[in-house]
C-alpha cells in the first residue's frame, strides 16, 4: 500500500509483496545454483565428447546466470523487507530492482530456449547423468518462466494506467468540472471491470437479460465499496490478522457477565426454551432443503448407502416435484433428514436461478404445522442473489414507516410467494390440514427468504410463525424489523459472519482495517507470518506496537476512484489519521429479522473433529451484531449441520441441566 507503480501503471501488489515468493525462488536459485556447480566441477573433465564444448558452454552461462539472479533476488527481498506497508520509503529502489529482475528474464529465456533444443539434439554423445541434468535445468527455467508469466497476469490490474493518472500532477491540476469528467469515466470503467469479472466467474449460467442486470446491479456496489482504497490483497490479509487479535484481547479482557446485559429483559428464560426445542425441530426441515449435498457432507460415511435405497426410484407421479431430480437422491435426502413419508409432501421445487430458489411444502404432523422451507445458498445463482444488495421497497398493508428490504432475497421471497398463492399450494396445504398452522423456515438466504416471505404472507395467515437461522444481516429495515418481531425468531450461532454481513457493517469493517495498517509499525511479512501461527496454533494475541510519527500521510489521504474532488480527502482514510467518528458512505441501515436467539460458544476442549464444544444461549439484540468478527469459526458457525448440532445438544440437554443455576435470560450451557 500504495500499490507497485511500474511501466507507467498501478500493479495490484505492494513493494513490501516481494518477501515470500522472493524468498521462495532465492531457495530455489540456491539450491540449482549449487547443483549446477557441483556437476560441472565433478565433470568439468569429461566434456570430450561429441557437443561436449556447447554443454559445457551452457554450463558455465547458466551458472553465471543464476549467481546474477540470486544477487537480484536476494536484493529484492532484503528492501522488501523494510518499511512498514503505510511507509514505502524505504523501498523506493523496489521498481528499479525489478526491472533489472525482469531483464534477466531475457537472457534465461533465450538460453532455456538453447538448452532445450542443445538437449533434444540426438547426435550429443556425452555422459547421460550430464544430460539428465541440463535437462532438469532447461524444465526449471520453463517451469520458473510459466509461474512468472501466471504471476504477472494475476497482479495486473486492469485500471493501472488510470489509477497512476489519477495520482500525477497533471490530475491535481485539473479544474472541477474536468476532474468530475474523469471521476465519471474512472468509475465507469472500473464497474465495467468488475461487470466482466463477474461474467467470466459465472459463465456457466448463461447471460440472458435477468442474468445481465443483476450483473450489473452487483458490479456497481462493488465499484463503489472499493472505491476509495488503494489497498492491495496483502494488505487485506495483513489487516484482517490484526484486527482477529486486536478483537480477541477485547474479547479476553471482557466481562463474563457481560453477555447477559445484551439479553431483552421482556423475553424470558421458559420462552428461550420452548423456542429453542422448536427450533431444533424446524431446523431439519431447513437443512433438508439442502438436498443430498449438505446430507452426504454431514454423514459421508453412512450418507452414500442410506440413500442407495431412496435414489433411482420414481416418485414424480406421487409428489409434485419440479426443476429436475431426476434419480431422486434430493428427495430421498430430505426424506431421511425430516423424517416424513411421501404423502406428507404437498410441493417440492428444486428450479434455481437469479432470484429464484428452491423450496418445498410438507405437513408435519408432529407439530400440526403446513411447512414451508426455502433453501440457502448452493449454487452461483444463489450467490449473485446475496450479492444483489441494493434496497427494494415493499407494501405491507397495515405497517407504517419506512419499509423496505434486501433486493435479491425480496425477489426471491416474492418468487416462492407467488407460487405458493398463485398456483394454489398453500390451498391445496390447508385443503389437506385445514386446522394446522403455517411454519415458514429456512437458513441463510433461506431464512432471510422466509423472513421477507413470512412478512409477506402475515396478513392472511395471522398465525404464521417463521424460524430465521443464521438469516444474512442486512435484511430489513427497522420498522419492518420491529413489526417482525411478533413472529420471526432468528437462530444465530457464534461468530457467524453471514449474519452480520450488511454494507454499513462492510464499510466499518474496511475502516477498521485500514485503521490497523495505517498504526501498525511492523513490516507486512512479520504480521502474516505471526497472523498465520495465530490463525493455525492459537495462542496468545501479539501486542503490535502501534504508532502515529510524523511520516507524510498525503498519499494515504487521496481516494481512489471516490466520486469526491480532487481537493478533499477520502473520509476513512481522515479518521483513521485524525482518529475522529468514522464517516461511511449513507448506506441504508438494514437489521436482521425478529427476535434474536443467539447460541455463543462458552468453552471449547480438545481438537479438530474430536473437540467438545459447550454452547449457552441467550436472547439477544440486533445491535450485538452491528460489527463483523474475524475468526477461524465466522464461517464454520454459519454452516447448517453445526447450527442443527448444536440445537439439538441444547435441547437434549435441557432436562439435565434444570436443576444448573442460570441467570434469567440465559439457558444453562450444555454439551454437543
Amino acid at each position: 500500500m500504495p500499490g507497485l507503480l511500474m511501466f507507467g501503471r498501478r500493479w495490484a501488489i505492494a513493494s513490501d509483496d516481494l518477501v515470500f515468493p522472493g524468498a521462495f525462488e532465492l531457495l530455489v536459485r540456491l539450491v540449482w545454483w549449487i547443483g549446477m556447480l557441483v556437476l560441472y566441477f565433478i565433470h568439468k573433465g569429461h566434456f570430450d565428447c561429441v557437443g561436449g564444448a556447447i554443454l559445457r558452454s551452457y554450463l558455465i552461462v547458466l551458472i553465471t546466470l543464476l549467481a546474477a539472479i540470486i544477487c537480484v533476488v536476494s536484493a529484492i527481498v532484503y528492501v522488501s523487507m523494510q518499511g512498514t506497508i503505510t511507509n514505502p520509503g524505504p523501498r523506493k529502489c523496489m521498481p528499479k530492482l525489478v526491472y533489472v529482475r525482469l531483464a534477466l528474464y531475457l537472457p534465461e529465456f533465450a538460453w532455456a530456449v538453447m538448452g532445450a533444443i542443445w538437449v533434444s539434439d540426438n547426435r550429443m554423445k556425452c555422459d547421460t547423468v550430464v544430460v539428465y541434468f541440463i535437462l532438469f535445468a532447461v524444465i526449471a527455467s520453463w517451469g520458473i518462466i510459466f509461474l512468472t508469466t501466471v504471476a504477472i497476469v494475476i497482479v495486473f490490474d486492469p485500471l493501472g494506467k488510470k489509477k497512476t493518472f489519477y495520482r500525477s500532477n497533471d490530475f491535481q491540476n485539473l479544474e472541477s468540472s474536468q476532474s468530475d469528467q474523469v471521476f465519471y469515466n474512472i468509475r465507469k470503467a472500473s464497474t465495467r471491470v468488475w461487470e466482466n469479472r463477474i461474467r467470466l466467474l459465472c459463465c456457466c449460467i448463461g447471460n440472458d437479460n435477468d442474468n445481465r442486470v443483476a450483473f450489473s446491479s452487483i458490479a456497481e456496489l462493488l465499484c463503489e465499496y472499493f472505491a476509495d482504497t488503494d489497498l492491495v490483497p496483502s494488505d487485506i490479509a495483513a489487516g484482517l490478522t490484526l484486527l482477529h487479535q486486536e478483537q480477541d484481547k477485547v474479547e479476553l479482557s471482557r466481562d463474563p457477565d457481560e453477555v447477559i446485559c445484551r439479553s431483552p429483559t421482556q423475553y424470558t428464560r421458559d420462552d428461550l426454551e420452548m423456542e429453542l426445542d422448536k427450533a431444533a425441530h424446524y431446523m431439519q426441515f431447513a437443512a433438508a432443503a439442502y438436498g443430498w449435498p449438505l446430507y452426504i457432507y454431514s454423514s459421508p460415511l453412512t450418507g452414500i448407502c442410506k440413500l442407495c435405497g431412496e435414489c433411482f426410484q420414481n416418485r414424480t407421479a406421487q409428489n409434485d416435484i419440479v426443476g429436475g431430480d431426476n434419480l431422486n437422491c434430493h428427495f430421498g435426502s430430505i426424506l431421511q433428514t425430516t423424517g416424513l413419508q411421501y404423502r406428507d409432501f404437498i410441493y417440492i421445487s428444486f428450479h434455481n436461478r437469479i432470484y429464484e430458489i428452491p423450496f418445498f411444502v410438507a405437513i408435519d404432523h408432529k407439530t400440526e404445522a403446513i411447512i414451508v422451507a426455502v433453501r440457502g445458498t448452493l449454487s452461483l445463482e444463489d450467490v449473485l442473489t446475496d450479492l444483489s444488495a441494493d434496497c427494494e421497497t415493499l407494501h405491507i398493508e397495515g405497517v407504517a414507516g419506512d419499509l423496505y428490504a434486501h433486493k435479491g432475497i425480496t425477489q426471491a421471497a416474492s418468487y416462492v410467494y407467488k407460487k405458493l398463492i398463485n398456483d394454489g399450494i398453500l390451498n391445496q396445504a390447508f385443503t389437506t390440514a385445514p386446522e394446522y398452522k403455517l411454519v415458514i423456515v429456512g437458513h441463510s438466504l433461506g431464512a432471510g427468504a422466509a423472513a421477507v416471505l413470512a412478512v409477506m404472507l402475515r396478513n392472511s395467515f395471522p398465525t404464521l410463525i417463521c424460524y430465521a437461522f443464521s438469516p444474512p444481516g442486512g435484511l430489513l429495515s427497522k420498522d419492518l424489523a420491529d413489526h417482525s418481531k411478533n413472529f420471526i425468531i432468528s437462530i444465530i450461532l457464534g461468530k457467524d459472519l453471514v449474519t452480520r454481513l450488511s454494507l454499513p457493517n462492510m464499510e466499518d469493517l474496511k475502516n477498521k482495517i485500514l485503521r490497523m495498517v495505517v498504526n501498525c509499525n511492523r513490516p507486512k511479512y512479520q504480521i502474516l507470518l505471526r497472523g498465520c501461527w495465530y490463525e493455525i496454533f492459537g495462542g496468545t494475541p501479539d501486542n503490535f506496537p502501534t504508532e502515529l510519527d510524523n511520516r507524510n500521510f498525503e498519499s494515504l489521504a487521496q481516494p481512489l476512484l471516490a466520486e469526491q474532488t480532487l481537493v478533499h480527502r477520502s473520509p476513512s482514510y481522515n479518521t483513521l489519521i485524525e482518529a475522529s467518528p468514522l464517516e461511511t458512505p449513507q448506506y441504508p441501515l438494514l437489521f436482521l429479522p425478529g427476535k434474536i436467539i443467539h447460541l455463543f460458544e462458552e468453552r471449547r476442549s480438545g481438537c479438530l473433529c474430536l473437540s467438545d464444544v459447550k454452547y449457552s444461549a441467550t436472547w439477544s439484540k440486533e445491535t450485538s451484531f452491528s460489527s463483523i468478527y474475524i475468526s477461524p469459526r465466522m464461517i464454520t458457525d454459519h454452516m447448517p449441520d453445526i447450527v442443527l448440532k448444536a440445537l439439538r445438544g441444547l435441547s437434549t440437554e435441557r432436562n439435565n441441566c434444570s436443576s444448573c443455576q442460570a441467570p434469567p435470560g440465559v439457558l444453562a450451557t450444555n454439551q454437543i
